[in-house]
């Protein structure tokens, strides 16, 4: 079994009737959003699942998640939860951000990703998160070889993981203290997103656009380093995991 390819027009993705799994016999629809779309009424079984590509899931991320960006990620897979062909959610899986930390859950960098961003409109059903990644979750233990889903949950703010325990995550505890960077519109950045770095075509290593701007701002004042509490982990095992970890403390409970 091979990880599926992301192409510029990734194939549509639904949740099946019969056995609540992912197809792939549609043809990409392009993604387009509707800010006042009201679809609370609407049952969530007529949502589909699709894969999208960085760009289509950046116009939901940047508008309706906390973030509101998607610079410094490492993509693997986007999906996009559409109704009648409007695009009304987004979501990000890709490889963990910080070095090694995918040890923690597995012998293998390939084994491990983490749920990066996921974002839908305001006006949707209370369980459409929890289905949206349900469907992501049994796509990606059917179509690939990845054992392990970590995601973060964020005090810095207010968050607990509620939608991870709704989805069947385990919690296990905090991650240490760490400092962020905060700009003059309020938006913070992990501090490590000033050493954003891509190789040119003359193969020399260079600091991306985005990077640039930050370091600039810092050193002018508009942008600060602030210093937050940790964040709440969540673990999904798509396979039984060989060992118990030891470091899940609570499951079912706020952190």
């Amino acid at each position: 079994m091979t990880t599926p390819h992301l192409s510029p027009h990734p194939p549509v993705l639904k949740p099946d009737i019969y056995n609540n799994t992912l197809s792939t016999n549609s043809p990409h629809i392009k993604a387009e959003i509707k800010t006042e779309l009201d679809v609370t009424k609407v049952s969530v079984k007529e949502f589909k699942i699709k894969r999208i590509t960085i760009q289509e899931a950046s116009t939901i991320i940047e508008k309706w998640h906390y973030s509101q960006s998607t610079n410094g990620l490492n993509v693997s897979f986007c999906f996009g939860l559409f109704y009648k062909d409007t695009l009304i959610g987004a979501m990000i899986y890709g490889h963990l951000g910080m070095a090694n930390v995918w040890k923690k859950y597995s012998q293998n960098y390939e084994d491990v990703i983490e749920l990066r961003r996921l974002a839908c409109i305001d006006l949707t059903p209370k369980n459409t998160e929890s289905y949206f990644i349900g469907a992501t979750l049994k796509w990606l233990k059917k179509n690939t070889n990845i054992k392990v889903i970590v995601s973060y949950a964020d005090t810095f703010y207010n968050h607990k993981g509620t939608i991870y325990k709704a989805s069947n995550f385990i919690y296990s505890g905090l991650t240490a203290k760490r400092k962020l960077i905060q700009d003059d519109a309020g938006k913070t950045f992990h501090d490590k997103s000033i050493r954003n770095y891509y190789v040119d075509k003359y193969k020399i290593k260079k600091l991306k656009p985005f990077a640039l701007r930050l370091k600039a701002k810092l050193k002018t004042g508009l942008a600060k380093y602030i210093q937050t509490n940790g964040k709440h982990i969540y673990i999904y095992y798509l396979t039984k995991p060989r060992v118990k970890t030891t470091d899940v403390i609570l499951k079912g409970r706020d952190g």
